[in-house]
């Protein structure tokens, strides 16, 4: 029976909380947030999807459908899947070189980017390779929200002041031009409807926070827009009609040429969509204690992005605001999400008349409140604190996205490629540390903590994996070293550090071993952990070296050492007990602290 159940999970995971609906409590609370979801979902997703440079309405089909079957096939409870600020922005830039936005093209193509997305989405969750947006570090990641975040805000302009702007031209000779033409030509009305969201929004935002600001800023700018006649008498822009009903069944039409033009867009999307979406659903995980599996919200998200397009929806994500919100609201399982779904299908069906005098000043104010919290710099300034490196890779990607506007898959390519130049850059010269020992009985960097070393034997610890890309670093430190000790007969290796070796660092082991005992010089090995012993045992490093040479701790490598040493060439301060590797005072080998 177990086995059953662990089956229909795989499949199905909502069959793990369906059957705690049956409480009537339970029940009640995901009610009562979807609701409260949906207040916030309706007036978010037309105001994506005019981010998208889509018509409004696209985004009530992308917050029909597709959330509902994210909920239902991911692994979180209190995630809310739909369309977002910085997916829609990405999919007006993928698709603007291609086709008029608005345009019928435009939606064609809209609709078959959330179909590649799904695709590649649920091929990554079927072979679990979730773990590919790793690739995405964080610095990355923060440098590119941030840009777009500028890039979205930026966007509004001239929706907040009715401007009219020519299009064209890179992304900051848009920003001027659209700065230019709000301040010459405003629309006095837009601009007061824009105010009075922001106002309405900012303050029930910071006076009620568990209220549909929201909405209320929707419903009382539609109303003043209705009683006023702004899009007529008044000359401002509206939402204008919505056809009702549901989106039909269409299956996009993929070609080979489109397929190949939006593959790189459609990567990007699917892996930024991805990270924002297993981001919030572990950040919620970590209040609610539930566990969340990357690859299976993969297979969520990219099922709900499948099938949405074919009910010609755009891509979609998971949204912060609104899974916090239904988190807050009390939502105890992913029925919430349904609730929601099944409130905006009321909506298609019966609802759209109500928006037909909403302003686009108030979407763009919408947008403008919901990117705001992408723009993170504490976290920058803390990147850069913990590792400079990270700090030059965030700034950079931000630089670079800006920069490259509209194309926002060339500013995250190159992040990508700075992060992984970087971590290769670190890792090529890693911390090398002639050890020797300190007055309060550990070993320590003698250079640093200004250590007498001794004249025979030295000790080397290598803080990194020896790789092709640190094994050269490795052979030069090791021949610096030896370089300034002309009585140097042992040198003892302390790998504790070392996690991984590949053939080329296995090749310079043996280069420098064998060098070093051409010199008289022989080399030892101390705390090498199992999997790089095991490396070494099949290359047959070990057995050439010799099984004597290899010890599990500091004390036997360098009892051995200095026995050999006593018997070589005695030294002059009556090695061991006088040795500065050994500051112990009690007497016998045995009780040395080493």
């Amino acid at each position: 029976m177990k086995i059953v159940d662990f089956k229909l999970f795989q499949l199905f995971p909502f069959t793990t909380w369906m059957g705690e609906l049956k409480d009537p409590k339970i029940l009640r609370a995901d009610l009562i947030a979807g609701i409260t979801v949906t207040m916030v979902l309706i007036p978010q997703a037309m105001a994506h999807a005019q981010l998208a440079s889509l018509p409004p309405y696209y985004g009530l089909y992308a917050a029909f459908l597709s959330p509902i079957i994210a909920a239902l096939f991911g692994s979180s409870r209190h995630l809310t899947s739909g369309s977002v600020a910085l997916v829609s922005l990405m999919t007006a830039a993928a698709l603007q070189p291609f086709a008029t936005p608005g345009s019928v093209e435009h939606i064609a193509y809209a609709v078959v980017l959330t179909m590649m997305v799904g695709i590649i989405q649920l091929i990554l969750g079927m072979v679990r390779l979730g773990v590919l947006v790793n690739f995405l570090s964080h610095p990355v990641v923060l440098g590119f929200t941030n840009a777009a975040a500028v890039i979205i805000g930026t966007s509004q302009i001239d929706m907040l002041f009715g401007a009219e702007v020519a299009p064209g031209g890179s992304y900051f000779v848009r920003v001027w031009n659209m700065l230019t033409d709000s301040a010459a030509n405003p629309h006095g009305p837009t601009v007061m409807i824009a105010a009075l969201a922001f106002v309405v929004m900012i303050v029930m935002k910071r006076w009620k926070p568990q209220s549909p600001w929201v909405l209320i800023a929707v419903v009382l700018t539609t109303t003043i827009s209705w009683y006023t006649d702004f899009e007529s008498a008044l000359g401002g822009k509206v939402v204008g009609r919505i056809p009702e009903g549901m989106p039909s069944f269409v299956m996009p039409d993929v070609s080979f040429g489109l397929f190949a033009k939006l593959f790189t867009a459609a990567v990007t999307i699917a892996f930024i969509a991805f990270v924002e979406t297993i981001s919030i659903a572990k950040a919620i995980a970590t209040q609610s204690k539930q566990r969340i599996g990357a690859n299976r919200e993969l297979l969520g998200q990219g099922l709900a992005n499948l099938v949405g397009s074919v009910f010609q929806s755009m891509p979609i994500s998971g949204s912060f605001v609104r899974s916090s919100l239904n988190f807050r609201a009390g939502a105890k399982t992913g029925f919430s999400s349904v609730v929601a779904g099944c409130f905006v299908m009321v909506t298609l069906l019966w609802l759209t008349p109500l928006f037909y005098h909403l302003p686009l000043a108030t979407l763009a104010a919408i947008i403008m409140m919901a990117v705001a919290g992408l723009i993170q710099v504490d976290p920058i300034v803390r990147a850069w604190r913990a590792q400079k490196h990270d700090g030059m890779v965030a700034v950079a990607t931000f630089i670079l996205t800006l920069s490259f506007a509209p194309h926002l898959d060339y500013g995250i390519l190159i992040g990508v490629s700075l992060s992984l130049f970087a971590y290769l850059y670190r890792t090529m010269m890693p911390h090398v540390a002639a050890l020797s020992r300190h007055p309060d009985g550990t070993f320590r960097d003698s250079q640093t903590f200004g250590l007498q070393s001794c004249d025979h034997i030295a000790l080397i610890r290598f803080d990194g994996s020896l790789y092709f890309g640190s094994a050269g670093y490795f052979e030069d430190k090791v021949l610096e070293r030896v370089s300034k000790m002309p009585d140097l007969k042992y040198l003892v290796i302390d790998a504790e550090g070392i996690n991984h070796v590949d053939a080329t660092g296995e090749e310079i082991l043996i280069h420098v071993v064998h060098g070093l005992k051409e010199s008289g010089i022989e080399t030892y090995f101390t705390r090498v952990k199992e999997q790089v012993r095991e490396s070494l045992e099949r290359t047959g490093f070990t057995e050439e070296l010799g099984e004597d040479h290899f010890h599990r701790s500091l004390y036997r490598a360098l009892s051995a050492v200095w026995e050999l040493l006593d018997q070589d060439v005695p030294c002059s301060r009556g090695c061991p007990k006088n040795c500065p590797l050994n500051q112990a005072e009690l007497p016998g080998v045995v009780n040395y602290r080493v």
